[in-house]
């Protein structure tokens, strides 16, 4: 069965609730709100990941606003129970293209999948199936099954990101952290060290006008992607894009602020962006993946020693978790102030 994952809300904080998860891009849209409980009454609402400080429960008779948002619904008289025990639990829309992980013991009915999956968002004309990333440049290794339209525009918080899903990496799962990105650094200037397509950069371009961002990206498509993203957005007048090593283009004595938003080996790089702050100081939003064991205490001490080896002290502002990266591993932020 398709894990129709919910979280139970006190009716008093529950159109508070709501309203962040459907910011943030975790309430599920498919699936109603439900009133339970007759004593203590709650909201039940359909999200499409864990919210942390919330306990998850499977909807059991969860209804939709489509009576097509179900794949079950679609295939249960086509194929076995077992078949469907083993459907995809969850699927991107990436503009008009749906990105979804087929278990390759099902992979027979890769097509079927697709065409249901088309059946249930009409809007989209492409299915491509995610078959992980690799290499330096966490590529995507994808497989399109129907259409041939790789490429699309993508809108999320107000911005435009122009993509191919078969080249370059997008991930929805930290909507939370580009909005909260995008509410600082106002007449800042601030340094992207790993910019991707522009996740970071463009929203704190368009919403936050900063003053300057340099964004580094060292891989070709993405920073063409980034590149067009700019223009997108009508943002040329603030965004200064650099194709290249974060190493090597890193700016010294600069920055306000600086953005480290990548993750497995951003460590190598914490003194290039402790050297990218201005002489007084500032701020870095350091990312990291981290086993559960030391989900904040290693990325602390990483900055931490980073700071001491180049003379400069620290104050840890926040830590959060992103998401989930794998199993025992989480993806963390630390924000952290170095003067």
């Amino acid at each position: 069965m398709t894990m129709n994952k919910s979280i139970r809300v006190p009716l008093k904080n529950a159109e508070k609730i709501r309203i962040e998860l459907a910011e943030s891009g975790r309430l599920d849209p498919h699936r109603k709100i439900k009133l339970i409980g007759t004593n203590q009454r709650f909201l039940e609402i359909p999200v499409t990941e864990d919210i942390e400080g919330f306990e998850t429960f499977i909807q059991e008779d969860a209804e939709f606003y489509n009576k097509w948002q179900s794949l079950e619904e679609l295939l249960k008289t086509e194929i076995s129970a077992d078949e469907l025990k083993k459907l995809p639990s969850g699927w991107q829309i990436v503009g008009e293209i749906i990105v979804v992980t087929i278990d390759f013991s099902i992979d027979y009915l890769k097509m079927q999948i697709a065409e249901a999956l088309l059946q249930m968002y009409p809007s989209c004309n492409t299915v491509v199936r995610d078959l992980g990333i690799s290499g330096q440049f966490r590529l995507p290794k994808r497989e399109v099954l129907i259409g041939n339209n790789t490429e699309t525009i993508n809108k999320e918080h107000g911005c435009l990101f122009k993509l191919d899903v078969t080249k370059v990496m997008f991930s929805k799962g930290n909507l939370h952290e580009k909005k909260l990105m995008s509410n600082i650094g106002n007449d800042e200037t601030i340094v992207d060290m790993f910019a991707g397509i522009g996740y970071f950069t463009i929203p704190m371009a368009v919403h936050a006008k900063p003053k300057k961002i340099i964004a580094i990206e060292i891989n070709p498509q993405s920073y063409g992607y980034l590149k067009e993203n700019i223009s997108l957005n009508k943002v040329e007048d603030i965004v200064e894009a650099r194709n290249g090593d974060c190493a090597e283009l890193t700016p010294k004595g600069v920055a306000h602020r600086v953005l480290m938003g990548y993750v497995n080996t951003t460590h190598h790089y914490l003194d290039a962006g402790i050297a990218a702050l201005k002489p007084e100081g500032g701020i870095i939003h350091y990312h990291e993946t981290t086993p559960e064991s030391m989900v904040f205490s290693r990325p602390v001490e990483r900055i931490e020693n980073a700071a001491q080896k180049a003379g400069k002290t620290v104050e840890i502002l926040d830590c959060r978790k992103i998401k989930k990266y794998s199993p025992g591993v989480w993806h963390v932020v630390v924000d952290a102030r170095i003067s």
